[in-house]
């Protein structure tokens, strides 16, 4: 379990912009929660009773930062523009069983992550109580759930990360689709900061 800073939010097809330096950037397709009630000590069969909703999510991390540089993970995890989200909201009527999705993941038009959500190694209601135990969840709030296997940083024989000019396609059955282009580090000024 990790968090992601507010600041790395971004829209689903805005430009990923890889941190000055970055050498081992990397991409993650996964189901987002978006939480609709405040979550405390939930049970796992009450769990899906607090979701609003759910998101396609591309979980964006820069591996050195996050494996190389001590041991939390928060900091490969929060650089600006590392959590696109959207398009759609979709509402928990519209999807009752968040464990039969399919979920894929391009890099330049050559597919890289092929999977559904019925192979989670925890699914959503185990997801939402274990979180709740530990953090108060609030309306609003997004959980994102994991990834299947082909991330850059798995690729043999040798790991493949993303550079300036790639372009990321990822999508989610029945959450639509995003398209991100990956752009160089460049100073963001105050009034450009969501």
């Amino acid at each position: 379990m990790f968090t992601k800073a507010i600041s790395c939010l971004s829209g689903p097809d805005d430009d990923v912009m890889l941190p000055r330096g970055s050498l081992k950037s990397d991409w993650e397709v996964e189901l987002g929660v978006v939480m609709g009630r405040t979550a405390r000590y939930v049970s796992e069969t009450e769990a899906l009773d607090y979701v609003a909703g759910y998101v396609l999510a591309n979980d964006v991390s820069e591996r050195q930062w996050q494996l190389e540089r001590g041991v939390q993970w928060d900091k490969g995890k929060g650089f600006d523009t590392f959590g696109p989200v959207g398009p759609w909201l979709v509402t928990r009527d519209e999807m009752p069983d968040p464990q039969s999705l399919g979920l894929f993941l391009d890099v330049n038009g050559r597919r890289m992550q092929t999977g559904n959500t019925r192979t989670m190694i925890f699914n959503v209601r185990q997801l939402i109580a274990y979180v709740s135990r530990c953090i108060t969840l609030c309306p609003g709030d997004l959980v994102i759930t994991g990834t299947p296997p082909g991330v850059g940083m798995g690729m043999k024989p040798n790991p493949v990360y993303l550079k300036e000019g790639d372009v990321m396609t990822l999508g989610i059955d029945g959450l639509a689709q995003q398209r991100q282009r990956v752009v160089a580090w460049k100073r963001i000024t105050e009034e450009q900061t969501p």
